[in-house]
């Protein structure tokens, strides 16, 4: 081997881990001389997460399983009949009638529905102007500064307006703080959530919820039937067609049945298979899970600021020594 092999071969050689080590030993002497400040940064927000998390009023969730009360295939209403009238003699009219099912969904949601069922059961008051619940007292301890209960008016903002919610701020809130739906799309069940400062309230509206998109879906309908059966009447006095009059019968008969069908149920589009009931355990604030985070939150600060601060040293030490 020759003399150059035998100088350039240690060097090959030679591990290129020295930086890494004294990186990181300089990683851990860093923290160990910023460890009072990240005591202390996680202690604070330790503290602030606690503080904040016992600030939290309970809140209580009621939930309502609920099933599809009629057939999906089922097509009823005019076309309906019509298709299979006109299928006699080999006429297609199209497929069956809308799916109700998925329709109350969409209205459940929608915000005139939901507009008229706060107005209709006087739940402007618990919604907009409430502080809590008093599991004393069993009623809502209201803001005096935003609703006057001796009056029954709404208080006034700084500039002369009043704090009375409008339709919109009122469906608004009842959406993102109070109402959820979730389908299983293998089962079609539909899971109705309702979240309330009070466990009986929560209870209660869920339950008002879905009697009244039941009647909601039903009224409608049966003042659709009743519009095609006045027309269908109407047509039939102005025929004198035999073969005619037959079917105007039988569609009036139809419609008739669907009127007296709708009426003698109760749960006409959601059938209720697990009912609601008043709450016994709180579904939020999570206040471990705050607390946690709020004390990892602090300690990861609390390692940011030793890191700045060791960086702004060492910048300030470098120049001090270029300057000498």
């Amino acid at each position: 081997m020759s003399n150059y092999e035998t100088r350039v071969r240690p060097a090959i050689d030679q591990p290129y881990y020295g930086d890494d080590e004294i990186d990181l030993r300089q990683l851990f002497v860093t923290l160990w001389q910023g460890k009072w400040i990240i005591i202390v940064t996680t202690v604070l927000f330790a503290v602030a997460g606690v503080f904040y998390a016992l600030s939290k009023p309970n809140v209580y969730q009621a939930s309502v399983l609920l099933a599809p009360a009629q057939n999906e295939g089922n097509s009823g209403g005019i076309s309906g009949q019509l298709g299979g009238l006109a299928s006699l003699a080999g006429i297609n009219l199209g497929g069956g009638g809308s799916n109700k099912t998925v329709i109350a969904k969409e209205v459940l949601k929608s915000r005139a529905f939901l507009t008229d069922f706060i107005h209709r059961h006087n739940l402007s008051v618990p919604l907009m102007a409430t502080e809590a619940w008093s599991m004393k007292s069993q009623s809502w301890v209201i803001d005096p500064e935003i609703y006057s209960v001796e009056t029954g008016e709404w208080r006034l903002d700084g500039e002369g307006e009043s704090l009375k919610p409008t339709d919109w701020d009122m469906v608004k809130k009842f959406r993102e703080v109070h109402l959820s739906l979730s389908e299983d799309k293998e089962t079609g069940m539909l899971t109705v959530k309702l979240k309330s400062l009070s466990p009986p309230v929560a209870k209660e509206w869920a339950d008002l919820l879905i009697k009244d998109i039941n009647e909601h879906m039903r009224r409608q309908d049966v003042q659709e039937a009743e519009a095609r059966i006045a027309y269908l009447e109407e047509k039939l006095n102005e025929t004198n067609i035999a073969g005619m009059q037959q079917v105007f019968y039988q569609l009036i008969e139809s419609e008739t049945r669907t009127v007296m069908l709708a009426n003698a149920q109760n749960e006409y589009v959601f059938k209720t298979v697990d009912p609601a009931v008043v709450p016994q355990e709180k579904s939020e604030p999570k206040r471990a899970l705050i607390a946690v985070l709020a004390t990892m939150l602090g300690g990861m600060l609390g390692v940011v600021i030793v890191f700045v601060r060791a960086f702004i040293r060492s910048g300030k030490q470098e120049t001090n020594e270029e300057q000498e």
